[in-house]
């Protein structure tokens, strides 16, 4: 495909698209898939071929519309309607002239004035609920590739790495390392092959950010890569994504097949000289291979760990050579980057945590599901304006970064959602998984919850997170049910230094967040169990003495 080629078939997709009399574009991401949504699509499809209409209406699947709570969600173009629980039953009322004389639909149908819609700001979701992940020409409907041919046609690839520099975007795997400076430190590198990966090894308990962007917007990924290699003088990327992705790993099989076939994958692209392969790699779903390392080692057929750094990968990385990895949103923000410019990225968000960021919204709040706001927002507009706030009972604290993260009490609601406010409070913006919990929630409880998932997923290379995980878990669980004493409290917080300070990787180094954050900010909590403990032994005593 030529570039010229491209903007002709936007153009006619665009025209195809407008001829319809209305597009009805029901959720197929993996929530609303488990809720129904394809026997939903399949019904509204069957009744438009019943009543003679497949030349003015269509129904087609999307990524995932945000509302997860009120899946499965359908979008009617004609009106921008938006409906809520739909059933298979309900297939007629959609196709109808007026889907709103339906009473048991009309009742469903969702405000999109509401303010978790108006407070988003939707750039690396910007297609999900839009675009069919399944058909390229949808893709290229919304200016897909085109940033790609641009990059190629009108760009040098120091040109492409100083527009994503004045972007000022940040790594949104957990770290928040500037983009631009991996991508130089990788594209100066005199060795070949270089290798570009992007890292959809997402693990987080609560987390399915990346999930939805590959499941609902694959292109843009790939088109993000491709750019990525254009920049650091690579030909081959892989995606590294767990195997219980499946939907995921589906839709992104399509997408590189359908590419490769319009040569927007491969071999000189836009009739360049510049070639670039995709392959995929599935991971059999550890968390340590979240780490790059970990990961690099699991793609060479190896055991997932993490090995001693320096050298880092842009300088030895895949198989020794120079490589790039970046997460799936990081790639999923280039192409917008290339498309408006760099400055317009920076205008959005903070000087020094630009553009937007996406949270998987998920606990004891009202509005569970998936949103992207700008950076700097404020956690309490988050829970309480966008997420619908806590549903029968009052916020007691928020959760980031996984079990990398901290727990953020009600004192810090007014917090900026930032890499550096979190980061002052004890917490990490991670790659965006936000669990909010409730005044029943036991803080204890939570943090060994977390730390029960560490020590299930430490490799167990290094002695600190091999061992002391376990022993910071069983102090955590004999603190619950009323066996531990003030000795033992003293230990855990010795333990979570020493994990901090002499972990291999960022598994034992972050593993302790929890823990750490809670006793700084609940340990009343922890004291209380202390107090319930000591007391039941004095009544023992008591008891043993009569």
């Amino acid at each position: 495909m030529t570039i010229e080629e491209l903007c002709e078939r936007q153009q006619k997709e665009l025209e195809r698209q407008a001829s319809l009399r209305r597009r009805i574009a029901c959720c197929t991401a993996a929530g609303c898939m488990s809720c129904g949504a394809d026997s939903v699509r399949r019904a509204v499809k069957a009744e438009i071929e019943a009543r003679g209409l497949a030349n003015e209406v269509e129904v087609c699947g999307t990524g995932c519309m945000g509302l997860c709570s009120r899946g499965v969600l359908v979008r009617t173009s004609d009106d921008g309607s938006l409906w809520g629980q739909v059933t298979a039953a309900d297939a007629a009322a959609l196709v109808s002239e007026q889907p709103a004389a339906s009473a048991e639909l009309a009742a469903r149908r969702i405000d999109t004035n509401a303010a978790f819609f108006t407070r988003q700001l939707r750039i690396v979701l910007a297609n999900s609920g839009v675009a069919d992940p399944e058909r390229l020409d949808d893709y290229i409907a919304t200016g897909g590739y085109q940033a790609l041919a641009k990059a190629l046609s009108e760009m040098t690839p120091e040109e492409v790495i100083a527009e994503v520099r004045r972007s000022g975007l940040r790594g949104r795997g957990g770290a928040g390392y500037p983009t631009a400076l991996k991508w130089e430190l990788v594209a100066k590198q005199k060795s070949t092959p270089k290798y570009v990966i992007c890292n959809a090894d997402e693990g987080d308990p609560g987390a399915f950010m990346d999930r939805s962007v590959l499941e609902g917007d694959p292109h843009r990924v790939l088109e993000g890569m491709a750019i990525a290699g254009y920049a650091v003088g690579a030909q081959q990327g892989f995606i590294y994504v767990r195997g219980e992705y499946t939907l995921a790993i589906q839709r992104l099989q399509t997408a590189i097949r359908q590419a490769e076939r319009e040569q927007l994958l491969g071999n000189r692209i836009f009739g360049d000289n510049f070639q670039f392969r995709i392959d995929l790699r599935i991971g059999a779903g550890a968390f340590v291979c979240g780490e790059e390392t970990a990961l690099i080692a699991s793609i060479e057929g190896k055991r997932g760990q993490p090995r001693q750094r320096p050298p880092y990968p842009p300088e030895s990385g895949l198989w020794g050579q120079p490589t790039l990895i970046n997460n799936v949103e990081t790639f999923a923000n280039i192409a917008p980057i290339i498309r408006n410019g760099g400055d317009w990225f920076a205008r959005i968000g903070t000087p020094t945590s630009t553009g937007t960021k996406v949270f998987a919204l998920a606990g004891k709040i009202a509005n569970t599901g998936l949103i992207e706001v700008p950076m700097g927002i404020s956690l309490r507009e988050i829970v309480f304006d966008i997420g619908g706030g806590v549903p029968g009972g009052r916020f007691k604290a928020a959760q980031t970064g996984g079990p990398s993260g901290g727990c953020i009490p009600a004192e810090y609601l007014d917090t900026p959602v930032d890499y550096e406010s979190l980061a002052a409070i004890g917490s990490i913006m991670g790659s965006g998984g936000l669990i909010i919990m409730d005044d029943q929630s036991s803080m204890v409880d939570v943090a060994r919850f977390f730390m029960e998932f560490c020590m299930e997923e430490s490799c167990g290379k290094c002695i600190p997170c091999r061992a002391g995980t376990v022993q910071m878990h069983d102090i955590l669980s004999r603190l619950l049910r009323g066996e531990a004493t003030r000795l033992d409290l003293e230990m855990l917080e010795r333990l979570a230094t020493l994990l901090k300070e002499t972990s291999l990787c960022g598994l034992g180094i972050t593993a302790p967040n929890p823990v750490i954050s809670t006793l700084k900010y609940f340990r009343h909590e922890y004291e209380a169990l202390l107090a319930g403990a000591a007391q039941e032994k004095c009544h023992e005593r008591q008891d043993a003495d009569h």
